[in-house]
């Protein structure tokens, strides 16, 4: 398991001083630079997740303990030395969560989901980017209205800044690169490594959301993201539609594969009611909850179907920086997401004062 600040395996770091196994109870000790690091739910959550698929363990004990100061600075002298090995470390801040938007199937309006989402989370105050994955179907530049060109500075790309009703988006797309109405006929190693570009050669300096919109399905750009960014959360968007909630089961079982966190279940197309009290489920209804209860994890929003969210789309005036009850559905979205993925305090915690040490070593 990757320690969710440094980006290294605990056990690379010396960060597990002890492990054992009594009859069918796996039990760990991880050492924290601080014991309030606020990442340690987080650790102990995820180290029990993937003990508990080892055969034979019934039973996780994952003990958090702080480190001894000799211990702490050698952890921060091997968290250096394997950030060193890499040739472009991504330019994410310490604290930034990356929420990562997928679908089992296309058609379910999830780049959608991702602009509105976006815009809902900057509108609750935070400094969000987007990062268009969908490298051979880019939709997020016409659905923000958005063009490029993408510049750079000092070797490495400048996301497009995009104004929605008073906030900032900052935006990679292949749609800023290539023309719109031209086929991009790439294969997987290249959508992977376009992805790679958008992550580790771009600036993405000073925000608290990254918000990736991933194809549809599972494939080689998702496994690119987990190999990438491990530590980032999923949110799977379906519609109500039993059918399409199967679908979508594939996409968890890709993300516990790939050790991707599966936040929780947005279900787009929701029946909506009109003016009279008339309720219509045309795409049926109770997916996104069946979902939900099957995989453990929340519903944590039902977007009703409306025609305002297509015409936002069409206009580049995405319809969470409007007022209604789709707005209201896409902001209580965006709350549900701050806290399934919340920004750590990351006052006292290992990355935080790796960076000082870094900034001090510099100057």
């Amino acid at each position: 398991m990757l320690d969710p600040e440094l980006g290294a395996p605990l056990v690379s770091l010396g960060m597990v001083p002890r492990v054992g196994l009594d009859g069918s109870t796996a039990t760990v000790e991880v050492g924290l630079t601080t014991a309030a690091c606020p990442l340690r739910g987080r650790i102990s959550r995820e180290l029990t997740a993937a003990l508990e698929e080892v055969e034979g363990v019934e039973a996780v004990d994952v003990r958090t303990v702080e480190l001894a100061p000799e211990a702490k600075a050698a952890v921060m002298a091997r968290a250096r030395f394997l950030a060193r090995r890499e040739d472009r470390p991504a330019s994410l801040p310490a604290h930034a969560q990356v929420v990562a938007v997928g679908s089992g199937k296309g058609g379910v309006g999830k780049s959608s989901v991702t602009v509105n989402l976006a815009v809902a989370l900057a509108m609750r105050g935070h400094r969000v980017g987007i990062i268009d994955a969908d490298i051979s179907g880019f939709s997020v530049p016409r659905l923000l209205g958005a063009s490029g060109p993408v510049e750079a500075r000092d070797g490495r790309m400048l996301p497009v800044e995009v104004d929605v009703a008073g906030v900032t988006l900052r935006v990679l797309s292949m749609g800023f690169l290539a023309e719109e109405d031209r086929a991009v006929m790439w294969r997987g190693l290249l959508l992977a490594r376009a992805l790679q570009q958008f992550i580790e050669d771009a600036d993405w300096s000073g925000i608290d959301y990254l918000v990736v919109d991933l194809p549809p399905g599972t494939s080689d750009v998702q496994m690119a993201l987990g190999r990438l960014l491990p530590s980032s959360s999923l949110l799977l968007v379906t519609t109500p539609a039993s059918a399409a909630a199967q679908v979508a089961v594939r996409s968890a079982d890709m993300a516990s594969k790939g050790y991707l966190a599966l936040a929780g279940v947005v279900e787009n197309m929701a029946p909506f009611t009109d003016d009279r009290g008339t309720t219509y489920a045309f795409f049926g209804e109770g997916g996104g909850a069946e979902l939900a209860q099957r995989l453990g994890v929340p519903l944590l929003g039902s977007i009703p179907l409306n025609p305002e969210v297509a015409a936002g789309g069409d206009a580049g005036l995405p319809v969470a920086a409007a007022e209604g009850g789709v707005a209201k559905a896409f902001a209580e979205l965006a709350e549900g997401v701050e806290a399934r993925v919340p920004l750590p305090e990351m006052a006292g915690c290992s990355a935080r004062i790796l960076e000082a040490m870094e900034a001090a070593a510099s100057s």
